[in-house]
């Protein structure tokens, strides 16, 4: 197309994109950095008396557990989000809500975060689960917005950089199937096993989105370098 008929702006890494499009993605880098500041927000230091510090601050160790999994999830959001808008050539109002749908739920982070890590602190047992079932159900509402988008730009090939592959956005639908289930899998782990294990899986969920950021295909990638 000619210049006079578009305007656009060209992201290192991808495709040009539309003018729309890239004030889309300038929105929800905002909304991503506010989340991933408000997570430190929980990091409290300790009152205690003079020779209690150290003891004091180990015993924080699931508020420090709880900040480690939240920012890593929400830094594997962001760039999960990079990586699928990268390939967005064109916008419109449905795109933007599924959007606004994933940043809704991603704002939920840092609450589920500070519950769970009081629980595990000051917490008996039932509080705990109750903890773990919360940030469960946060993850859950995250992967079905996440879903939702994907499910909308496979179903939309003609958003999409004509380079994009067809299969591109339904193989991404898999991996927010992957995190639906193992969220959903993790509250019942809390439940009926100890609420200690679920926070495993919490830590485990974000790593495997962290090595397929840029697709599933990046899982074959690191299995066959050379492939």
């Amino acid at each position: 197309m000619g210049a006079g008929t578009r305007s656009d702006e060209t992201l290192p890494g991808g495709p040009p994109l539309r003018r729309e499009t890239s004030r889309l993605l300038s929105f929800s880098d905002g909304v991503f950095a506010i989340i991933i500041t408000l997570l430190v927000l929980d990091l409290q230091p300790p009152r205690v008396g003079r020779g209690q510090l150290l003891h004091a601050l180990v015993e924080q160790w699931p508020a420090y557990l709880a900040y480690v999994t939240s920012y890593v999830y929400v830094a594997v959001s962001w760039l999960n989000h990079r990586a699928a808008f990268n390939r967005v050539e064109n916008s419109g109002k449905a795109l933007q809500w599924y959007n606004l749908a994933v940043l809704f739920s991603t704002a939920l982070l840092p609450f589920a975060t500070s519950v769970v890590s009081q629980a595990m602190r000051e917490g008996d047992r039932a509080d705990q689960r109750t903890g773990v079932a919360v940030y469960g159900l946060v993850g859950v509402l995250v992967s079905v917005s996440w879903l939702g988008l994907y499910h909308y730009l496979a179903r939309h090939h003609d958003l999409l950089d004509e380079a994009v592959p067809r299969r591109f956005f339904p193989a991404e639908r898999a991996r927010a199937a992957i995190g639906l289930g193992g969220y959903a899998l993790a509250i019942l782990v809390g439940f009926l096993a100890t609420p200690l294990f679920a926070l495993v899986i919490f830590l485990l969920l974000p790593a495997f989105y962290s090595l397929t950021s840029s697709g599933l295909y990046e899982l074959r990638r690191l299995r066959h370098p050379r492939g």
